[in-house]
Protein backbone atom coordinates (compact mmCIF):
# COMPACT_ATOMS: atom_id res chain seq x y z
CA UNK A 1 0.00 0.00 0.00
CA UNK A 2 2.75 2.30 0.56
CA UNK A 3 3.45 2.78 -3.04
CA UNK A 4 -0.37 3.76 -4.08
CA UNK A 5 0.19 6.08 -1.20
CA UNK A 6 2.85 7.84 -2.03
CA UNK A 7 1.75 8.27 -5.56
CA UNK A 8 -1.78 9.75 -4.57
CA UNK A 9 0.35 12.12 -2.25
CA UNK A 10 2.32 13.12 -4.98
CA UNK A 11 -0.72 13.69 -7.28
CA UNK A 12 -2.81 14.89 -4.77
CA UNK A 13 -4.62 17.74 -6.47
CA UNK A 14 -5.88 19.96 -3.58
CA UNK A 15 -3.97 22.75 -1.86
CA UNK A 16 -3.25 22.14 1.74
CA UNK A 17 -5.14 25.76 2.23
CA UNK A 18 -8.22 24.97 -0.69
CA UNK A 19 -11.43 24.38 0.59
CA UNK A 20 -12.84 20.60 1.66
CA UNK A 21 -14.56 20.55 -1.89
CA UNK A 22 -12.27 22.40 -4.23
CA UNK A 23 -10.41 20.23 -7.13
CA UNK A 24 -7.85 22.14 -9.02
CA UNK A 25 -5.72 20.85 -12.20
CA UNK A 26 -2.69 18.45 -11.60
CA UNK A 27 1.14 19.48 -12.33
CA UNK A 28 2.57 17.96 -14.92
CA UNK A 29 4.48 15.65 -12.19
CA UNK A 30 1.45 14.97 -10.66
CA UNK A 31 -0.40 13.84 -14.55
CA UNK A 32 2.55 11.43 -14.57
CA UNK A 33 2.16 10.25 -10.99
CA UNK A 34 -1.56 9.57 -11.63
CA UNK A 35 -0.52 7.62 -15.27
CA UNK A 36 1.91 5.24 -12.54
CA UNK A 37 -1.71 4.71 -10.46
CA UNK A 38 -3.32 3.69 -14.24
CA UNK A 39 -1.13 0.38 -14.16
CA UNK A 40 -0.94 -0.73 -11.11
CA UNK A 41 -2.66 -4.14 -10.59
CA UNK A 42 -3.29 -2.98 -6.49
CA UNK A 43 -5.40 -0.18 -7.73
CA UNK A 44 -7.95 -1.50 -9.98
CA UNK A 45 -11.27 -0.49 -8.38
CA UNK A 46 -9.75 3.03 -7.90
CA UNK A 47 -8.58 3.03 -11.37
CA UNK A 48 -11.57 4.93 -13.47
CA UNK A 49 -11.63 7.52 -10.55
CA UNK A 50 -7.98 8.22 -11.19
CA UNK A 51 -7.70 8.30 -15.01
CA UNK A 52 -8.93 11.99 -14.90
CA UNK A 53 -9.25 14.85 -12.36
CA UNK A 54 -12.39 16.56 -11.27
CA UNK A 55 -12.02 19.52 -12.24
CA UNK A 56 -15.50 21.90 -11.39
CA UNK A 57 -13.31 24.88 -10.64
CA UNK A 58 -11.63 25.44 -14.27
CA UNK A 59 -12.98 28.00 -16.03
CA UNK A 60 -13.00 29.30 -19.84
CA UNK A 61 -11.10 26.46 -20.65
CA UNK A 62 -11.03 26.24 -25.08
CA UNK A 63 -10.14 23.56 -27.18
CA UNK A 64 -6.49 24.27 -28.57
CA UNK A 65 -6.91 21.47 -31.45
CA UNK A 66 -8.93 24.17 -33.31
CA UNK A 67 -8.95 27.54 -31.63
CA UNK A 68 -6.64 29.66 -30.30
CA UNK A 69 -6.82 30.74 -26.88
CA UNK A 70 -6.39 34.44 -25.70
CA UNK A 71 -3.79 35.03 -23.31
CA UNK A 72 -0.62 36.98 -22.86
CA UNK A 73 1.09 36.91 -26.24
CA UNK A 74 -0.80 37.15 -30.08
CA UNK A 75 -1.25 34.30 -32.42
CA UNK A 76 -2.59 30.64 -32.05
CA UNK A 77 -1.26 28.79 -29.26
CA UNK A 78 0.58 25.43 -30.32
CA UNK A 79 -1.77 22.61 -30.77
CA UNK A 80 -1.35 19.21 -29.28
CA UNK A 81 1.61 16.70 -31.08
CA UNK A 82 0.53 14.07 -32.91
CA UNK A 83 1.99 10.85 -32.70
CA UNK A 84 5.68 9.98 -33.90
CA UNK A 85 5.45 7.77 -37.16
CA UNK A 86 8.33 5.48 -37.18
CA UNK A 87 9.70 4.70 -40.83
CA UNK A 88 10.31 1.26 -42.18
CA UNK A 89 12.43 2.13 -44.72
CA UNK A 90 15.28 1.13 -43.43
CA UNK A 91 16.63 -2.09 -41.23
CA UNK A 92 15.21 -2.19 -37.94
CA UNK A 93 18.10 -2.37 -35.07
CA UNK A 94 17.44 -4.69 -32.43
CA UNK A 95 17.55 -3.76 -28.56
CA UNK A 96 19.68 -6.72 -28.25
CA UNK A 97 22.36 -5.18 -31.12
CA UNK A 98 21.83 -2.24 -29.15
CA UNK A 99 22.59 -3.36 -25.91
CA UNK A 100 25.82 -4.50 -27.19
CA UNK A 101 26.93 -0.92 -28.70
CA UNK A 102 26.06 0.11 -25.55
CA UNK A 103 27.83 -2.23 -23.47
CA UNK A 104 30.91 -1.91 -25.85
CA UNK A 105 30.77 1.95 -25.35
CA UNK A 106 30.79 1.87 -21.23
CA UNK A 107 33.60 -0.32 -21.20
CA UNK A 108 35.52 2.48 -22.42
CA UNK A 109 34.04 5.09 -20.41
CA UNK A 110 36.21 6.61 -17.74
CA UNK A 111 35.96 6.62 -14.06
CA UNK A 112 34.20 9.78 -13.64
CA UNK A 113 31.69 9.45 -16.30
CA UNK A 114 29.40 8.44 -14.19
CA UNK A 115 25.46 9.51 -13.90
CA UNK A 116 24.68 12.87 -12.61
CA UNK A 117 21.86 13.92 -10.30
CA UNK A 118 19.52 16.07 -11.89
CA UNK A 119 17.75 16.02 -15.34
CA UNK A 120 16.72 18.11 -18.53
CA UNK A 121 14.18 17.39 -20.45
CA UNK A 122 10.82 18.52 -22.49
CA UNK A 123 7.95 17.15 -21.71
CA UNK A 124 4.04 17.67 -23.17
CA UNK A 125 1.32 16.23 -20.90
CA UNK A 126 -2.63 15.80 -21.82
CA UNK A 127 -4.87 16.88 -19.17
CA UNK A 128 -8.03 15.61 -19.21
CA UNK A 129 -11.80 16.09 -17.21
CA UNK A 130 -14.45 14.45 -17.17
CA UNK A 131 -18.24 15.69 -16.35
CA UNK A 132 -21.05 17.62 -17.64
CA UNK A 133 -19.01 20.99 -17.77
CA UNK A 134 -15.64 19.52 -18.96
CA UNK A 135 -13.74 20.86 -21.64
CA UNK A 136 -11.82 18.92 -24.33
CA UNK A 137 -8.20 17.65 -23.81
CA UNK A 138 -5.45 20.55 -23.78
CA UNK A 139 -1.77 19.37 -24.04
CA UNK A 140 0.80 21.87 -21.96
CA UNK A 141 4.07 21.62 -22.87
CA UNK A 142 7.44 22.71 -20.84
CA UNK A 143 10.95 22.25 -20.47
CA UNK A 144 12.72 21.82 -16.97
CA UNK A 145 15.98 21.36 -15.79
CA UNK A 146 17.21 20.44 -12.69
CA UNK A 147 20.48 20.33 -11.48
CA UNK A 148 22.63 19.39 -8.45
CA UNK A 149 26.38 19.92 -7.92
CA UNK A 150 28.97 18.24 -5.76
CA UNK A 151 28.91 20.42 -2.97
CA UNK A 152 25.03 19.79 -2.53
CA UNK A 153 23.96 22.88 -3.87
CA UNK A 154 21.59 22.88 -6.45
CA UNK A 155 19.11 24.71 -8.99
CA UNK A 156 15.40 24.00 -10.98
CA UNK A 157 14.49 25.72 -13.23
CA UNK A 158 10.66 25.37 -15.09
CA UNK A 159 10.10 27.52 -18.79
CA UNK A 160 6.48 27.77 -20.93
CA UNK A 161 7.71 26.40 -24.27
CA UNK A 162 7.13 24.40 -27.04
CA UNK A 163 10.65 23.75 -29.52
CA UNK A 164 8.55 22.68 -32.57
CA UNK A 165 7.05 26.05 -32.83
CA UNK A 166 9.34 28.64 -31.49
CA UNK A 167 8.19 32.15 -30.49
CA UNK A 168 4.64 30.89 -30.17
CA UNK A 169 2.15 31.24 -27.36
CA UNK A 170 2.40 28.61 -25.00
CA UNK A 171 -0.76 26.55 -22.92
CA UNK A 172 -0.17 27.39 -19.24
CA UNK A 173 -2.04 25.62 -16.30
CA UNK A 174 -2.17 28.98 -13.89
CA UNK A 175 -3.98 27.58 -10.83
CA UNK A 176 -6.50 25.83 -12.61
CA UNK A 177 -7.05 28.53 -14.89
CA UNK A 178 -6.00 27.97 -18.70
CA UNK A 179 -4.62 31.06 -20.59
CA UNK A 180 -1.58 31.48 -22.74
CA UNK A 181 1.94 32.87 -21.94
CA UNK A 182 4.72 34.53 -24.02
CA UNK A 183 7.31 31.53 -25.45
CA UNK A 184 10.19 31.27 -22.72
CA UNK A 185 8.45 32.15 -20.12
CA UNK A 186 9.63 31.38 -16.52
CA UNK A 187 7.19 30.14 -14.47
CA UNK A 188 9.46 28.26 -11.50
CA UNK A 189 13.01 28.74 -10.56
CA UNK A 190 14.59 28.10 -7.52
CA UNK A 191 18.06 27.71 -6.28
CA UNK A 192 20.03 25.64 -3.14
CA UNK A 193 22.91 26.36 -1.37
CA UNK A 194 25.59 23.99 -0.70
CA UNK A 195 24.25 20.87 1.58
CA UNK A 196 20.57 21.10 0.23
CA UNK A 197 20.93 18.09 -1.65
CA UNK A 198 20.17 15.61 1.38
CA UNK A 199 16.76 17.74 2.28
CA UNK A 200 15.43 17.62 -1.05
CA UNK A 201 14.24 14.56 -2.72
CA UNK A 202 13.36 11.07 -1.56
CA UNK A 203 15.48 7.62 -2.11
CA UNK A 204 14.83 7.70 -5.87
CA UNK A 205 16.82 10.88 -6.07
CA UNK A 206 19.71 10.22 -3.52
CA UNK A 207 20.38 6.65 -4.43
CA UNK A 208 22.90 6.13 -7.30
CA UNK A 209 21.04 3.89 -10.26
CA UNK A 210 23.00 0.36 -11.09
CA UNK A 211 25.17 -0.63 -13.48
CA UNK A 212 23.53 -4.06 -13.99
CA UNK A 213 20.87 -5.03 -15.66
CA UNK A 214 18.96 -7.17 -13.23
CA UNK A 215 20.05 -5.16 -10.07
CA UNK A 216 18.68 -1.79 -12.17
CA UNK A 217 14.98 -3.22 -13.06
CA UNK A 218 15.47 -4.61 -9.22
CA UNK A 219 16.02 -1.38 -7.76
CA UNK A 220 13.14 0.65 -10.15
CA UNK A 221 10.97 -2.46 -8.78
CA UNK A 222 11.69 -1.28 -4.82
CA UNK A 223 11.30 2.29 -5.78
CA UNK A 224 8.24 2.50 -7.42
CA UNK A 225 6.94 -0.71 -7.64
CA UNK A 226 5.89 -3.05 -10.43
CA UNK A 227 8.53 -2.72 -12.58
CA UNK A 228 9.64 -6.79 -12.16
CA UNK A 229 6.43 -7.72 -13.21
CA UNK A 230 5.43 -6.14 -16.28
CA UNK A 231 6.77 -3.66 -19.06
CA UNK A 232 4.32 -1.11 -19.19
CA UNK A 233 5.46 -0.33 -14.91
CA UNK A 234 8.95 -0.93 -16.38
CA UNK A 235 8.90 1.91 -18.66
CA UNK A 236 6.52 4.23 -16.42
CA UNK A 237 9.45 3.29 -13.31
CA UNK A 238 12.28 4.55 -16.01
CA UNK A 239 10.37 7.76 -16.59
CA UNK A 240 10.50 8.59 -13.50
CA UNK A 241 14.10 7.56 -12.67
CA UNK A 242 15.31 9.49 -15.29
CA UNK A 243 13.65 12.44 -13.93
CA UNK A 244 15.64 12.10 -10.95
CA UNK A 245 19.20 11.31 -12.80
CA UNK A 246 21.11 11.46 -15.85
CA UNK A 247 22.66 8.21 -17.08
CA UNK A 248 26.02 7.78 -17.76
CA UNK A 249 27.67 5.02 -20.16
CA UNK A 250 27.45 2.06 -17.47
CA UNK A 251 24.01 3.15 -16.78
CA UNK A 252 22.59 3.66 -20.58
CA UNK A 253 24.07 0.33 -20.43
CA UNK A 254 22.29 -1.59 -17.70
CA UNK A 255 18.77 0.44 -19.45
CA UNK A 256 19.10 -0.70 -22.86
CA UNK A 257 19.50 -4.04 -21.83
CA UNK A 258 17.10 -4.23 -19.04
CA UNK A 259 15.06 -2.68 -22.05
CA UNK A 260 16.03 -5.91 -24.24
CA UNK A 261 15.36 -8.69 -21.59
CA UNK A 262 11.83 -7.51 -21.33
CA UNK A 263 8.80 -8.71 -22.68
CA UNK A 264 6.91 -7.30 -25.59
CA UNK A 265 9.32 -4.63 -26.66
CA UNK A 266 9.52 -4.45 -30.43
CA UNK A 267 11.41 -2.59 -32.84
CA UNK A 268 9.21 -0.42 -35.51
CA UNK A 269 12.24 1.64 -37.06
CA UNK A 270 13.68 4.91 -37.24
CA UNK A 271 12.10 8.14 -36.51
CA UNK A 272 12.76 11.65 -35.90
CA UNK A 273 12.00 12.59 -32.70
CA UNK A 274 10.25 16.42 -31.68
CA UNK A 275 13.50 17.67 -30.81
CA UNK A 276 14.92 17.09 -34.43
CA UNK A 277 17.00 14.28 -33.74
CA UNK A 278 17.11 10.73 -35.41
CA UNK A 279 16.12 7.71 -33.19
CA UNK A 280 15.23 4.22 -33.10
CA UNK A 281 11.61 3.12 -32.05
CA UNK A 282 10.46 0.44 -29.98
CA UNK A 283 6.99 0.05 -28.82
CA UNK A 284 5.02 -2.09 -26.62
CA UNK A 285 1.18 -2.36 -27.58
CA UNK A 286 0.32 -5.52 -25.81
CA UNK A 287 -2.30 -5.34 -23.06
CA UNK A 288 -1.36 -2.48 -20.65
CA UNK A 289 -4.10 -2.95 -17.93
CA UNK A 290 -7.51 -3.16 -17.55
CA UNK A 291 -8.62 -0.54 -19.69
CA UNK A 292 -5.81 -1.62 -22.09
CA UNK A 293 -6.23 1.83 -23.80
CA UNK A 294 -2.64 2.79 -24.06
CA UNK A 295 0.65 2.53 -26.58
CA UNK A 296 4.13 3.41 -25.33
CA UNK A 297 7.28 4.08 -27.48
CA UNK A 298 10.65 4.92 -26.33
CA UNK A 299 13.26 6.51 -28.57
CA UNK A 300 16.78 5.53 -28.59
CA UNK A 301 20.29 6.53 -29.89
CA UNK A 302 20.99 4.05 -32.50
CA UNK A 303 24.91 4.75 -31.95
CA UNK A 304 25.15 4.91 -28.01
CA UNK A 305 21.77 3.34 -26.64
CA UNK A 306 20.75 6.99 -25.02
CA UNK A 307 17.29 7.19 -24.26
CA UNK A 308 15.95 10.16 -26.05
CA UNK A 309 12.13 10.04 -25.31
CA UNK A 310 9.10 8.03 -24.42
CA UNK A 311 5.64 8.87 -25.85
CA UNK A 312 2.22 7.11 -24.38
CA UNK A 313 -0.52 7.47 -27.36
CA UNK A 314 -3.97 6.61 -26.72
CA UNK A 315 -5.12 3.23 -28.79
CA UNK A 316 -9.21 3.92 -28.63
CA UNK A 317 -11.83 6.02 -28.10
CA UNK A 318 -12.79 7.47 -24.71
CA UNK A 319 -15.63 9.24 -25.88
CA UNK A 320 -16.34 9.61 -21.52
CA UNK A 321 -13.05 11.66 -21.82
CA UNK A 322 -13.37 13.35 -24.89
CA UNK A 323 -10.39 11.08 -26.41
CA UNK A 324 -10.42 9.51 -29.54
CA UNK A 325 -7.45 6.94 -30.62
CA UNK A 326 -4.61 8.32 -31.76
CA UNK A 327 -3.92 11.01 -29.26
CA UNK A 328 -0.60 11.48 -27.10
CA UNK A 329 -0.95 11.54 -23.57
CA UNK A 330 1.98 12.45 -22.54
CA UNK A 331 5.74 12.55 -24.55
CA UNK A 332 8.81 13.23 -22.60
CA UNK A 333 12.19 14.05 -24.69
CA UNK A 334 15.29 13.56 -22.39
CA UNK A 335 18.31 16.35 -23.51
CA UNK A 336 21.80 16.06 -21.82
Amino acid sequence: MSDELDLLRAADPVRADAGPWRDRPLDARAEHALTRLLHSRRTQRARRRLVVRAEAAVLALVAVLAFALSGAATGPAAAAPAPLAPRGDAPAVSLDTLARRAEARARTAGPQAGPRRGSHLQTWYLTMATGPDAAPPVTVPEERLTRWNPDGSGSELVVATDPRHPGRPVIHDSGGRWSTVNDGKILHRKTYPAGSDSRHGGLPSRTKPPTDPAALRAHLATLYGGADRQTPQLLLALSSLLQEWTPGPRETAAIVRMLADADGLRPVGTVTDRLGRPGQAYVYDAPDGPMDATRQMVILDAATGRLLGSEVTFTKDLPEFRITSGEVLSYEAWMP
